[in-house]
């Protein structure tokens, strides 16, 4: 039966960390029953689960980086 990880509990207060992608304020969240670790960033989508066991990545969705003209 697979949970989806939407429902899964997550820590009461994420972690705040530099997105890997732009580098702009994400979280890290430690979802406690499965000993999952989700990092997402709200500015670029950027998502990346993995087990907090091995490291191994679970899920992740990088969207590219455009460059904006000044």
């Amino acid at each position: 039966m697979k949970i989806p990880l939407e429902s899964l509990p997550l820590t009461p207060e994420p972690t705040t960390i530099r997105c890997p992608n732009c580098g702009r304020p994400g979280e890290r969240h430690h979802l406690t029953h499965s000993r999952l670790i989700r990092t997402e960033c709200h500015h670029c989508d950027y998502l990346m689960i993995t087990c907090g066991d091995t490291g191994n990545v679970i899920e992740a969705y990088s969207p590219g980086l455009y460059a904006h003209a000044m």
